[in-house]
């Protein structure tokens, strides 16, 4: 039997593969600016910036769920793109291309690891008009996220790294590993104060990070010229509450702290939302 489409649907099928390929031509050969126009599909709603969640180490844009229905429901729009998690230059360069896309004002949101991108992110683009940190790395010049993790002590992925972290070769010749967060120190560490059943499918679930972003340094810092708020979790076991105040203020952030572990935004999702609708409220 003959597989051929009919005339009539064939006609129609060609003129569908011209608009496909002539459209994915268009975005090949735009400038960022050009994409800005021509790549997003939805808009801004009047008023209000789009809201922007990057997402951290050994995570994906899920652990955003219980803020982004918050958000959404006071009328913002919201975007989690994937954070590939391969080293903050090139997940920096990840995002600014992502950003370039949406229409109008930003707020940039990272939690964790994302602190660190955002902080890199945000300097190339001019739209973006506030920084939110959960939870997360706010690196200066030159800083690593090694360097800052170990910068107070109680960090639950310090010590030996044989005894917290799985190590796992990208292939032949590559010269550098993903790192996993062994599954029993993960629930400890992650996911204090959440639930075991929520604990495990994190730890089952999670997304690797190169080791090489963890001695990468970073740049020039975003919050040196964007307003930025940072939410504390004091019972945070990944980043020292410590360690979080002083960034904190080094970067001149206005700060809020919440009884919460270091996944705040599964923990206490309305405390973590308050903080992002100050911040959009301040600059929409």
């Amino acid at each position: 039997m003959s597989t051929s489409l009919p005339i009539h649907k064939r006609g129609l099928f060609g003129v569908l593969t011209l608009a496909v390929v002539a459209i994915l031509a268009t975005l090949l050969c735009s400038s960022p600016g050009t994409a800005r126009a021509v790549t997003r599909t939805h808009k801004a709603h009047p008023g209000k910036p789009t809201i922007v969640l990057v997402h951290g180490a050994w995570a994906d844009a899920s652990s955003w769920s219980r803020v982004i229905t918050r958000l959404q429901s006071d009328g913002y729009t919201v975007d989690a793109p994937p954070d590939p998690l391969r080293g903050i230059a090139s997940d920096s360069a990840s995002l600014a291309s992502f950003l370039k896309t949406i229409p109008g004002p930003v707020v940039l949101v990272g939690h964790s690891y994302g602190g660190a991108v955002i902080t890199n992110a945000a300097t190339s683009d001019p739209e973006v008009k506030a920084l939110v940190y959960v939870d997360a790395f706010i690196p200066d010049q030159g800083q690593t996220i090694l360097q800052l993790v170990s910068g107070a002590p109680g960090s639950h992925l310090a010590g030996d790294p044989k005894t917290v972290f799985n190590f796992v070769p990208f292939g032949p010749g590559a010269g550098d590993v993903d790192v996993y967060v062994k599954p029993r120190v993960f629930p400890d560490a992650f996911a204090n104060g959440l639930s075991r059943t929520l604990a495990g499918e994190l730890a089952a679930s999670q997304r690797p990070l190169a080791l090489s972003a963890l001695q990468e340094p970073s740049g020039p810092p975003a919050w040196a010229t964007i307003r930025s708020w940072s939410v504390i979790g004091t019972q945070d076991h990944v980043i020292p509450p410590a360690e979080q105040l002083a960034m904190s203020r080094h970067a001149g952030a206005r700060i809020t702290e919440i009884a919460a572990p270091h996944l705040s935004m599964l923990a206490d999702p309305s405390g973590v939302t308050d903080v992002i609708l100050k911040a959009a409220r301040t600059v929409g």
